[in-house]
């Protein structure tokens, strides 16, 4: 899958004008309407799970054998949208359509006053080009995805700011952003050598905002052989947009490796380990970093890492603050890309609502040679699992954007990893934020570095002049060591002054 051209073709086609004349357009057309309450799927998703998983209906093999060419030759006429003669509603709803990496259609509802109207299958809502190949059209198919539009920035312009599409992926933007990580309902068995196992969005309901209203609220019912769930999701877009969401998960099986509120992302290279790649381009990712504030209220930054082999972090808590993959490069500059805009691509950043007591914030990371996959994954994942007919309900809040700042301390901007002169050991630079905190005298700051193997130099502090912030250099020597865990932070008058860095350094 060419990835990052298949996600900046979703922004494309919703940036395409919408023409005036939609008198040929046959418009999303609804169902009979039945009675709703949010309960419903709460319900459903509890009585499906005490069944016999069914796998969901597939389109025909025709349209899952189609090239990427093929499947963005046909798109979404956006005169077609839901809503869009009815100036006074704030929000525009697409569709996708099915096939290539999307087999499984979905079920689509509108609500209104406590009544569901399904959607229609139509495929006179979509557009083509002469290449789309002639495919099969018949009772299997069904749209593939969903996307919302809104006023965002300028009077009756309708950007996207959010989409749920495959599995149970969606992403999200904050004004001005595009498309990079996704985030999942639910991980299970992610990295098991027996396979990873992934739940389906199977049904979407969409409550019709009213005039006015900031946030858009849906809901989703989630199907797989171990699992089912009901999420509801409150989402308001902006410079910063945010996604309330309420989880209710009704597990088939006994699940221990199981992930919540798993993040998806892409990390190639930067400048840890740049000298792996022949590329023109500075540094190629989604996101750059882990950011985690624990229960006790210590804010770590976790640079990833393209390792040679699969690896797996569990960072051990409870009841943590929050985490998330963030994105830190910012500047043009740091990417040199004029196709794929890494620098404008969002962090996402994740709070729980409640308690989730003991677990550990999971990170993975797996090899990968092109920026046209996705190798990062990371989650909460609870001790003990869930168990075998129990109920669990949890809820969190999403902050997807490029301006995301959590914790304390002064933020690490950036890392570098590289051979000491003449190859006698091996340099690590770490740059730090400037801030009011930081004295004018860097003698005064303590340095404190950790390593679990190797030898390690004493820190060297600098003022970094481009940034007037602090740069904390020290060298090492792995000897026979394959794995190094490092934890390097700097403290002023015993306290913390900045985040706890830390990284896993593999031969």
């Amino acid at each position: 899958m060419l990835r990052r051209e298949f996600l900046a073709s979703f922004a494309a086609l919703a940036a395409t004008p919408a023409l005036s004349d939609d008198s040929a357009e046959p418009g999303l057309q609804l169902a009979a309407p039945e009675a709703f309450h949010p309960d419903d799927v709460i319900n459903r998703a509890r009585e499906l799970s005490q069944t016999t998983y069914k796998a969901p209906r597939r389109v025909p093999d025709a349209w899952t054998n189609i090239s990427y060419e093929d499947y963005v030759s046909i798109w979404f006429d956006v005169r077609n949208a839901l809503w869009r003669n009815e100036p006074e509603t704030p929000l525009q709803l697409d569709v996708f359509s099915p096939g290539l990496y999307f087999p499984h259609p979905i079920d689509i509802a509108v609500v209104e006053k406590g009544m569901a109207q399904p959607l229609k299958f139509d495929f006179g809502v979509f557009d083509k080009t002469d290449k789309f190949p002639s495919l099969p059209n018949d009772e299997t198919l069904g749209y593939s995805g969903l996307r919302l539009r809104a006023e965002l920035e300028t009077p009756s312009i309708y950007q996207e700011f959010a989409v749920f599409q495959g599995a149970s992926y969606f992403r999200a933007i904050g004004t001005g952003n595009i498309y990079g990580q996704s985030a999942r309902g639910l991980a299970i068995n992610t990295a098991d050598p027996e396979g990873e196992e992934f739940p389906d969005f199977r049904s979407f309901w969409l409550e019709k905002p009213s005039p006015g209203d900031p946030t858009f609220v849906v809901h989703a019912l989630l199907d797989s052989p171990s699992c089912t769930g009901a999420y509801r999701f409150e989402i308001t877009p902006g410079l910063s947009l945010t996604m309330d969401v309420t989880v209710h998960l009704f597990p088939r099986e006994d699940l221990d490796n199981v992930g919540i509120a798993p993040l998806t992302s892409m990390f190639q290279y930067d400048q840890t380990n740049r000298h792996k790649f022949s590329d023109f381009r500075p540094a190629v990712h989604d996101t750059d970093g882990l950011l985690m504030v624990n229960g006790a209220g210590e804010t770590i930054w976790r640079p990833l890492a393209n390792p040679t082999n699969l690896q797996i972090s569990a960072f051990q808590d409870e009841n943590p603050q929050g985490f998330g993959l963030m994105q830190r490069a910012r500047n043009y500059s740091d990417f040199a890309d004029l196709q794929a805009h890494y620098h404008e691509r969002p962090g996402v950043w994740i709070e729980p609502n409640e308690d989730w007591g003991q677990g550990s914030v999971t990170l993975v990371e797996i090899p990968t040679q092109s920026e046209i996959y996705d190798n990062i994954v990371c989650y909460w994942r609870p001790s003990g699992g869930l168990a075998k007919g129990t109920e669990t309900q949890l809820s969190y809040r999403l902050t997807w954007g490029a301006e995301i700042k959590y914790g304390e301390g002064l933020t690490v901007l950036n890392t570098m990893i590289g051979s000491a002169f003449d190859n006698d050991g091996i340099i690590v630079v770490i740059d730090f934020e400037n801030g009011r905190t930081v004295p004018k005298e860097l003698s005064d700051i303590d340095i404190n570095i950790g390593a679990s193997a190797g030898e390690v130099s004493g820190g060297v502090l600098q003022r970094n002049p481009e940034t007037d912030g602090p740069r904390l250099a020290f060298k090492f020597f792995p000897g026979d060591a394959q794995l190094i865990e490092f934890r390097a932070q700097l403290r002023l008058a015993g306290d913390p002054l900045s985040e706890v860095w830390l990284y896993r350094w593999t031969a």
